[in-house]
């Protein structure tokens, strides 16, 4: 059932992810990753656990696109994070990594003043 009260993938932005609280993000029907700036993960929410099978003690505090999601360190995800000031950004993408190849959706976003970069994946 999807919860109504909460923002939809495509209609979700910073300004309403920065202000969800934890049980809220563990709620959303789609993956959310945020990390700092250097790329090292701060939030990782429970679907995204519960569909990639990585526990959430295993990922915070990593490197995400050099160590959970090598399959991202690329020019179209990974590299627009270093290159693009602003970003909100929605790509069809493959997921390859430890699973056999999975389509999703992927948001890219990134903020002036936000502390965090989130990639979402919708699968």
């Amino acid at each position: 059932m999807i919860d109504l009260s909460l923002p939809a993938f495509a209609d979700i932005d910073l300004a309403n992810l920065t202000t969800l609280s934890r049980d809220d993000m563990d709620r959303l029907p789609f993956g959310v990753v945020g990390m700092a700036a250097t790329g090292i993960v701060e939030v990782y929410n429970a679907t995204e656990s519960r569909l990639a099978g990585l526990p959430a003690d295993t990922v915070l505090g990593a490197h995400y696109f050099s160590t959970t999601a090598q399959c991202m360190n690329n020019f179209m995800v990974a590299q627009r994070f270093e290159d693009e000031p602003l970003l909100d950004a929605t790509i069809d993408y493959v997921l390859t990594l430890r699973m056999r190849p999975t389509p999703v959706k992927l948001r890219l976003l990134k903020g002036a003043e936000s502390a965090r970069h989130y990639v979402l994946i919708q699968r």
